[in-house]
């Protein structure tokens, strides 16, 4: 096959279907990930038994999550996808695994972030009588700001390879193309042109992330 006599068309639709898979199931893990990191952060530094024990229970679910390679996670949540969004195939079909998979893995980032802020910035605003709401808001998260935005870098990253695993049980994107005409039609110049623009839409999030982390580390 010629370059020429591809479906450019199919080619942006599937470009388009992994953009909008990683916008939506990108905003979710945020939305998700960012307080149980938080909250992970926090009980993990209380002197309270109670506290302590739902660190535990926490710690061990997020490392359950994260220990699950996604195509089984996908394929297991086929169940609960369905009653969630009706499908389980599709951009829409994938959006609840893609969350599910990628908040436990963004929450360490969060925490691991969170452990980097200076100890004595937190013990002066305690000092200060500063409420614990107000160090996290004020404190904790403006001083970490680069680490999260790495984090939510990789966590991008991360869900560009989980959009295109997605594509070996219908999920559709890029990762689906590359699989039916590449791999089970031989037709490798699909493949490779997938390839392509799933590396060049890493490497534009990777420049993103790596210029705000800069930007925000200057300030």
């Amino acid at each position: 096959m010629n370059f020429a006599d591809l479906n450019w068309q199919e080619m942006m639709d599937a470009t388009v279907a992994t953009l909008k898979m990683i916008v939506f199931s990108g905003l979710f893990t945020i939305i998700l990930g960012l307080p149980l990191g938080i909250l992970l952060y926090l009980c993990e530094r209380s002197n309270s038994i109670v506290i302590r024990v739902i660190y535990s229970v926490l710690s061990l679910l997020v490392n359950i999550l994260r220990s699950v390679p996604f195509i089984i996670l996908m394929v297991a949540l086929i169940p609960f996808t369905k009653e969630i969004v009706g499908t389980s195939i599709g951009v829409l079909g994938t959006i609840p695994p893609l969350v599910i998979g990628a908040a436990p893995f963004f929450a360490r980032l969060v925490e691991t972030a969170l452990r980097e802020v200076d100890r004595g910035v937190i013990e002066a605003a305690q000092g200060m009588g500063a409420s614990t709401n107000q160090i996290v808001m004020r404190v904790l998260l403006p001083e970490a700001r680069p680490g999260l935005i790495a984090g939510v870098t990789i966590t991008l990253v991360t869900l560009v390879s989980y959009t295109a695993m997605a594509g070996q049980v219908g999920g559709g994107g890029l990762g689906d193309l590359a699989i039916r005409y590449g791999y089970l039609r031989y037709e490798t110049e699909i493949m490779l042109i997938s390839i392509t623009f799933i590396v060049i839409l890493v490497q534009l999030l990777q420049m993103a992330g790596d210029r705000l982390v800069k930007y925000f580390t200057r300030k």
